[in-house]
């Protein structure tokens, strides 16, 4: 996606509201937005600073620090998530097979999960005073299925849960791209407002324990966000989008990450971030469709965010 090249196209009026071909389509998805890929790292850095923060690796004014800028990094994952339905959307194919889609997500992301989930069950087996995982909560794991129970979602390879709901995006995807293309403009808005408000209502049930067990890991409650990027990208596609621009959105996707420390932890943290981050991504892939500044596609982040695919 950081290498292809930009190319707009022309836009017919007599075309159906929601139709893409190679005339109704103001971008196609060989256009780059290699700012995506700059932010890709910010988020992974969030993740990453998360896990250093709770595991206690600096004490006194550095430890102070960390938690100060990465105690909210988790909303790094929802970040993740909008950006997964935005890209899929963004580079789908008009003519591609689903088995040919789920073989090319497989592919990408099983050789890796496989190593790490190898890595982790040697340090299950070999380090002292490390919970052993049993057979169908090891098999949970290596099938991306461990975060549908509960119980199981920290199971094995702990921080591959967000992965058990990647591959829960991918298996709905084809459904939800040949629903946003018969919607149109007006009822994949509709869609996305009901996605918003979905994200909403679940983190506050989550927040009052409406739920036998909390909603942070689990697949089916995270869709929404997923579906949020997906509606995005649409409409940057079809030149629809009107949201504001790269430093408003970048603006509130920051305010919404200091205000997590004052809502209840776990799912509820997404509802402080999700405008933000539903509003930043396509916001940078405008800007980068019409040339217009962005600091998270200069060279440096656009390489650390390549490497933040494996990282």
């Amino acid at each position: 996606m950081t290498t292809a090249t930009t190319r707009t196209l022309r836009t017919t009026p007599h075309a159906r509201d929601g139709e893409t071909t190679a005339r109704d389509s103001p971008h196609t998805a060989h256009s780059s937005l290699p700012s995506l890929t700059g932010l890709r790292w910010m988020a992974a850095l969030l993740v990453f600073g998360l896990h250093v923060n709770n595991f206690g690796y600096f004490g006194g004014t550095g430890g102070r620090l960390v938690f100060w800028g990465f105690s909210s990094g988790a909303t790094g994952v929802s970040f993740f998530f909008v950006l997964s339905g935005f890209v899929l959307t963004w580079s789908a194919r008009p003519h591609d097979r689903v088995p040919a889609f789920w073989r090319r997500r497989i592919a990408r992301i099983y050789p890796v999960h496989l190593v790490t989930v190898a890595l982790a069950f040697l340090l299950a087996v070999t380090l002292e005073h490390n919970a052993q995982p049993t057979p169908k909560e090891a098999a949970a794991n290596v099938l991306l299925l461990h975060s549908w129970w509960r119980p199981w979602w920290q199971t094995l390879n702990p921080v591959s849960w967000s992965l058990a709901c990647e591959a829960f995006f991918y298996a709905s995807f084809p459904l939800l791209l040949l629903l946003l293309r018969r919607l149109g403009v007006r009822g994949s808005v509709v869609l996305g407002g009901l996605s918003m408000a979905a994200v909403v209502v679940l983190a506050w049930s989550d927040a009052h324990h409406w739920w036998t067990y909390a909603l942070y890991s689990f697949p089916a409650a995270r869709l929404p966000e997923f579906v949020l990027g997906a509606v995005g990208a649409r409409l940057v596609r079809l030149g629809r989008w009107r949201g504001p621009g790269l430093e408003a959105s970048l603006a509130l996707a920051i305010i919404g990450y200091f205000l997590v420390p004052q809502v209840a932890p776990g799912y509820s943290a997404t509802m402080c971030t999700i405008v933000g981050f539903t509003l930043l991504i396509p916001a940078a892939a405008n800007a980068d469709l019409q040339g217009q500044p962005s600091m998270w596609r200069s060279r440096r982040m656009v390489r650390l965010g390549e490497l933040s695919f494996a990282f």
